[in-house]
């Protein structure tokens, strides 16, 4: 008798070790949803197969650490940026490297291939947005509006329209055959982090760190709606291949919006933490996550997702009934993409402004293949993906199978089809953690091993903590029972200490919202920091910096020493906090400390401007003894070394 499989909505497909370092950027394939690219910190580029365990190819070539990387439609060809500013790219089905590009002169942060042309876009920290044209190994074109990072970059659909995101809260729109901008969409009080265009209307939807999706109308330039309440920064969004609707990954969800009228028609619950990228194939979403060395994969079946009609129920805030909403029969209908049957228009071409964005010679070919190499770990793999299109097929080409879902209780299901026939092979597809062999060119950079010594701030379990150390140890484990008594007694080790250490930080906490209630934010700052306990000064900083009126000058004079200790603390969580205050107080005080120092003694006595004079004195004190550290730190790699050479860069007014 069979065993009833009860299909779940959405399930961890994969988990498997990337990289010998921390991953540092992904791309899921569009077209087919089934492959995977992987950037690291050890300098290279991975290949894999969703749901296969084993790397097909490794693309050597960058020096430093890989932060961007993208396929272009067909899946032949990929790109990938470093943080030194370098582009490569590699022609997957000849296994080789195709071109090198250089001219930006900071991180790669973005970037995209042409629909149809060979062109590729890139974006950069340095604000620029370069477009090269591949076959001429040349940039065709340089873009500049952005005041600070291009953290995301989109061609439209029909390949005349180029759309950035970046880090000055603003989305801009370019017209690649006239080379210059269209149009600004301000708005988004956040970063931007990521843009899609609708596949056929003339919309244009962007997600921000500040918790918010706008749709743009690109025939009236203006903002058609705006959703509010994500549960976090918005880092990916997909739309429908029909356009029916946007699906945002969210923290550990997925929403499924509507834009005329904004509503959301549904949530669905995935454990994917930081979703990085979606792609949709055979009426499932894929979306994969990464944190440090390991990618997940994610499953959702969209056969039981509601995408049109019905405004959803959040499981996470469910507070508001449900409510029926069917759409806007009088929302004016868009223009619609005229796709080119060939190629585009060719964009623009100017002439380069400098010697570092010409390439030329057939020396750097030479050079670039003895660089940069694409070994292929998996030949049967590899065949099966890239091969089949270079044959001529007199059948219909194969599609790829639905991935199947996991019973909704795999122990219970498998004891059940044991009892039901006791000769049964019941297995069933659990995730499991797949550790393949890496490559030897892949051990640049050792794994770590033994704690980290930065406690990154989002993980699946505490550091140092084994499920075995709560459980009494047993020689024959088939013979002995669990005794009830015996687990509790062992759980319940360092359980009263941990009470008191969470007692006394809530204590603290309730001791500076006091001085705060009663008093400014600088009396409750001092008192924080009186406290002597360095997550409290966390605490409190997480707040203030998400409103930037509440800096004055008086205030960082306090927070400079606090922050200098942070910036050393092993918790990435204090990292991070300690680089976010640091980079507003450059930001907006930077310029007026050294103003103030650098202007000429007054006449007569200001006790107002002399007591100014002090404060930028002892702030400017305590940022040259940060600059060293930060320096010294700014060589690191990944997340950490980008966000100090970023305070490195800024710093350079000390100087």
């Amino acid at each position: 008798m069979a065993t009833p499989v009860v299909t779940k909505t959405a399930w961890k497909l994969q988990e498997i070790v990337a990289h010998a370092s921390n991953v540092s950027s992904l791309v899921l394939g569009k077209a087919s949803g089934r492959l995977l690219a992987t950037g690291g910190d050890d300098c290279c580029v991975n290949l894999w197969s969703i749901n296969k365990p084993n790397c097909i190819m490794s693309l050597t070539g960058h020096t430093s650490p890989v932060e961007s990387v993208r396929l272009n439609t067909p899946e032949e060809l990929i790109v990938a940026g470093s943080q030194s500013g370098s582009i490569r790219i590699w022609d997957l089905e000849a296994a080789k490297i195709l071109r090198t590009l250089m001219g930006h002169k900071a991180n790669i942060c973005s970037l995209d291939f042409h629909p149809y042309g060979e062109f590729v876009a890139s974006g950069s920290q340095d604000t620029s947005i370069k477009l090269w044209d591949i076959r001429r190994k040349g940039c065709v074109f340089r873009y500049r509006g952005h005041s600070q990072a291009v953290r995301c970059l989109r061609f439209s659909p029909d390949g005349k329209w180029l759309a950035s995101a970046a880090d000055d809260h603003t989305v801009k729109l370019w017209d690649l055959t006239a080379g210059k901008m269209m149009s600004e969409f301000p708005g988004h009080t956040g970063p931007v982090n990521v843009v899609e265009f609708h596949p056929n209307e003339y919309l244009l939807a962007s997600g921000s760190s500040d918790r918010t999706i706008r749709f743009w109308d690109l025939e009236k330039f203006q903002v058609v709606s705006c959703i509010e309440g994500e549960p976090g920064p918005v880092r990916s969004v997909l739309f429908n291949p029909d356009g029916c609707c946007l699906y945002s990954g969210c923290q550990d969800s997925l929403r499924v919006y509507g834009w005329e009228p904004e509503r959301c028609f549904d949530v669905v619950l995935v454990n994917w933490g930081k979703v990085a990228d979606l792609a949709i194939c055979n009426d499932q979403l894929i979306g994969v996550a990464f944190s440090q060395s390991n990618v997940s994969s994610y499953v959702v079946d969209l056969t039981r997702v509601t995408r049109t009609g019905t405004v959803a129920r959040d499981p996470v805030q469910d507070s508001q009934p449900l409510t029926e909403q069917s759409p806007n029969p009088s929302a004016p209908l868009r223009r619609i993409y005229e796709r080119p049957s060939t190629t585009c228009s060719k964009p623009q071409r100017v002439k380069h402004n400098s010697e570092s964005e010409r390439r030329s010679p057939s020396s750097d070919d030479d050079r670039d293949e003895r660089e940069s190499r694409a070994e292929i770990q998996n030949a049967e793999d590899y065949n099966e993906i890239f091969q089949p299109k270079n044959s001529i097929s007199r059948t219909p080409p194969r599609r790829s199978e639905p991935f199947p879902a996991p019973p909704e209780d795999d122990t219970a299901t498998v004891k059940e089809a044991a009892k039901l026939s006791p000769a049964m092979d019941v297995q069933c597809p659990m995730p499991n953690l797949e550790v393949p062999a890496q490559p030897p060119v892949l051990t640049s950079t050792p794994a770590p091993k033994g704690e980290p010594t930065i406690i990154p701030a989002a993980r699946n379990e505490p550091i140092g903590l084994k499920a075995s150390d709560f459980l009494p140890a047993v020689k024959i484990p088939q013979q002995a029972e669990l005794v009830d008594e015996d687990a509790m007694s062992q759980i319940r080790k360092g359980h009263d200490t941990m009470c008191v250490v969470l007692t006394s930080r809530h204590k603290n906490l309730d001791t500076v919202r006091a001085v705060w209630t009663t008093s400014d934010i600088k009396t409750s700052v001092d008192s924080a920091v009186a406290i002597n306990d360095l997550s409290v000064v966390v605490d409190l900083l997480n707040i203030v910096n998400q409103k930037v009126s509440l800096w004055k000058l008086d205030l960082c004079t306090t927070v400079l020493p606090q922050i200098e200790k942070l910036l050393q603390s092993k918790y990435e969580s204090y990292v991070q906090t300690g680089c976010t205050s640091l980079k507003l107080i450059l930001q907006r005080f930077l310029p007026l400390i050294t103003d103030i120092l650098a202007a000429p003694p007054s006449v007569g006595v200001d006790i107002s401007r002399e007591e100014r004079l002090h404060k930028c004195r002892l702030c400017y004190k305590q940022l040259k003894s940060i600059s060293g550290l930060v320096k010294s730190k700014s060589s690191l790699s990944g997340r950490h070394g980008s966000a100090f050479r970023e305070l490195h860069l800024l710093m350079a007014a000390l100087d």
